[in-house]
């Protein structure tokens, strides 16, 4: 089931929405981030998956395992996952048990591809366009609500944070799968040439991609908070029991945090 609650303008029209000279500067910084992430994805999404398993050598959909098996669903719980893209993790939730999922994403090309996944899963999963700095959902609705790799994408990161707060239920759950640095210098070297100079071109190629998307994707990795950055930002926004779980070798991260009981 796909809703359209929050429908926008979109820019998909926009050839490159990030060009080489824009992406030398820090592409968070953008006053127009929201749109150009639009465009982006809008641009990539028939070939996302595809480049998501190739690029983390089919370590993505366990990644996302991981998160659901962190985050203590039960066949009881309501799921908000956020910045959905083309449903994985949404899906996840529901074969590991969720009793409702909702999946939000900024992008209806992504969802469209979401809601075909799902139904080709034989998941019942709702799918609305929104923003996640700004849901459309009431207050302490969710037990859980998720984002995975895309926490760096929105506009301003805390602001949403603070969304999620809110419409957690007290006691609620609280988790972000993001991609970090790993701390051992061996594994962040061969990574950083992994993800800044053979990823950006073969995901390019695959993709069939003049967006700028794949040059954009390993910049925001390295421009955006690290893990602790992250936590702390988490804890401000009023989270308690913040815990990190590093994912193979720590170039991804999951942080689970609750919602304090009433």
């Amino acid at each position: 089931m796909l809703e359209n609650e929050h429908p926008q303008e979109s820019s998909a029209g926009t050839k490159t929405p990030w060009t080489e000279e824009e992406l030398a500067k820090n592409p968070h910084q953008a006053s127009d981030k929201a749109k150009r992430v639009e465009a982006m994805f809008t641009a990539i999404a028939g070939k996302y998956d595809l480049n998501n398993r190739l690029h983390s050598l089919w370590q993505d959909q366990r990644w996302r395992k991981r998160a659901v098996e962190l985050s203590g669903v039960t066949e009881n719980s309501s799921v908000i996952d956020v910045a959905c893209g083309t449903g994985d993790l949404s899906i996840a939730f529901k074969l590991l048990g969720a009793g409702h999922v909702t999946g939000i994403d900024f992008t209806s090309a992504m969802l469209d591809l979401a809601l075909t996944k799902s139904t080709i899963a034989g998941t019942e999963i709702v799918f609305q366009q929104g923003d996640a700095m700004d849901l459309k959902l009431e207050d302490e609705s969710a037990d859980v609500v998720s984002i995975a790799f895309g926490i760096r994408n929105v506009q301003e990161p805390e602001r949403a944070i603070k969304e999620f707060y809110r419409i957690l239920k007290p006691g609620g759950t609280l988790i972000i799968l993001e991609f970090s640095t790993p701390p051992n210098s061996v594994i962040r070297f061969f990574n950083d040439v992994y993800t800044k100079n053979i990823m950006p071109f073969t995901a390019t190629l695959i993709a069939g991609d003049t967006s700028g998307a794949y040059q954009y994707l390993p910049k925001s990795v390295a421009t955006f908070s690290t893990a602790e950055e992250l936590a702390n930002s988490v804890e401000r926004c009023g989270f308690a029991t913040v815990r990190q779980f590093p994912q193979t070798f720590g170039v991804c991260t999951i942080t689970r945090a609750m919602k304090p009981e009433a």
